[in-house]
């Protein structure tokens, strides 16, 4: 059963929280970075993007990088700016985005459940990246960001989430185009005792922060705080997935025929940039703008392989450019639904890509049907919004 841990936060003050707020590390570039953090010497970017305060051509891996995002920290610890909670609670945390509330629980796991698969993954970690957020964390002896996680819906952190919701917050911002909302949670026994009864928790987005929290630990060894990681737990209801769409170059001759092939054994169900079911596949290309296709019914035996996503890879990376490996392929790219399909057709229409595909959204339940079977998704599967904030609360050890 999964394990929820209250911990102590260290946090801006909330007078304080608009500054420190920023995007979390790895949803902007080090270029957007330095420009968020300009003249902003609160802001938890220095933290969580240290490069931004050093020069131009510093590399972001360089040791340089790792000193200061501690020192940042550091500094704000030791700021009137900021707090450290005196006892160990829990938070519910709700974001508002384009009117749609998403709301969950904000604590610590347990990297013993991310080890012993009760915190389940779907998507294959990189060792570069690990490494990364490994030595980040073993620096400033602090999880500086939570991951995202879900779970299946339980009544009593219902009960819990809607009545904590009910006082008064702690702090209630907006940033970019999100309205950030954070309680501290009263009957917190309660809501430990109700995870205790959840048998699985899914990883949603992080998953190379779970992993780096998993290596931290063992490298310390020992019991205690840093065996544990922040994260903010939704219940399955609550989220909201868009779709990853993607864009793809490198027509030759060969492709062109082949391409030509596929789309005569394709059913064209429609034009318009929107797939309106599962199954369905939009495609852009500057010739003929918008047409919908139905993706052909995979014989693959996986469950990850009937995702669109899947089956797109299937029928037509593979078998007409010959992408086999999209994480390392630079003839596809991947576009965040969060960016709309006018992006897509501009990046055609630049040029730059041949073709665009809008997919329908993977569903929260494929995500967790492929979890629960012990697969993985192909890369780029599930695009979250809203993002969570960075800067409010922070696990040290």
């Amino acid at each position: 059963m999964a394990s929820l841990i209250p911990f102590r936060a260290l946090r801006p003050l909330p007078e304080h929280v608009a500054e420190a707020a920023c995007p979390p590390y790895d949803v902007i570039s080090t270029a957007e970075a330095r420009d968020l953090a300009e003249g902003r010497d609160g802001s938890f970017l220095h933290v969580v993007r240290p490069e931004v305060a050093l020069p131009l051509d510093t590399d972001e891996h360089d040791d340089a990088v790792y000193e200061a995002g501690a020192k940042a920290l550091a500094r704000f610890a030791e700021s009137d700016a900021w707090t450290e909670d005196e006892t160990a609670g829990l938070w519910v945390y709700r974001l508002i985005m384009d009117g749609r509330p998403q709301v969950g629980v904000f604590g610590c796991v347990t990297v013993d459940d991310y080890d012993a698969d009760v915190i389940l993954k779907h998507e294959k970690t990189r060792v570069a990246k690990e490494d990364d957020r490994t030595r980040h964390i073993l620096t400033q002896r602090a999880h500086a960001e939570p991951v995202m996680l879900t779970c299946r819906d339980h009544a009593d952190v219902t009960a819990v989430l809607e009545a904590t919701m009910a006082g008064t917050p702690v702090y209630d911002f907006a940033s970019r185009n999100t309205q950030h909302t954070f309680w501290r949670v009263q009957d917190v026994d309660r809501l430990v005792a109700a995870f205790g009864e959840i048998d699985r928790l899914y990883v949603a987005d992080g998953h190379h922060r779970c992993k780096a929290a998993s290596r931290a630990a063992a490298e310390l060894g020992g019991d205690g705080e840093q065996r544990y990681f922040p994260a903010v737990i939704f219940p399955m209801s609550n989220m909201n997935l868009m779709a990853y769409n993607r864009v793809v170059r490198g027509f030759e001759a060969g492709a062109n025929a082949a391409w030509a092939t596929v789309v005569e054994h394709l059913e064209h169900v429609g034009d318009g940039p929107d797939p309106v079911e599962p199954g369905e596949v939009a495609v852009y290309d500057a010739a003929h703008g918008w047409r919908r296709y139905r993706l052909p019914i995979t014989e693959r035996n996986g469950v990850a392989d009937r995702l669109d996503v899947a089956r797109l890879a299937e029928h037509v990376l593979e078998p007409v450019f010959g992408i086999t490996d999209p994480r390392t392929d630079d003839r596809v790219a991947f576009v965040g639904g969060i960016r709309g399909t006018q992006t897509l057709a501009d990046r055609v229409d630049s040029g730059e890509w041949q073709l665009a595909f809008s997919m329908y959204p993977t569903a929260i339940t494929d995500l967790v049907d492929v979890s629960d079977a012990g697969e993985l998704m192909p890369p780029k599967s599930t695009w979250f919004e809203p993002k969570l904030i960075s800067g409010v609360l922070v696990h040290r050890f």
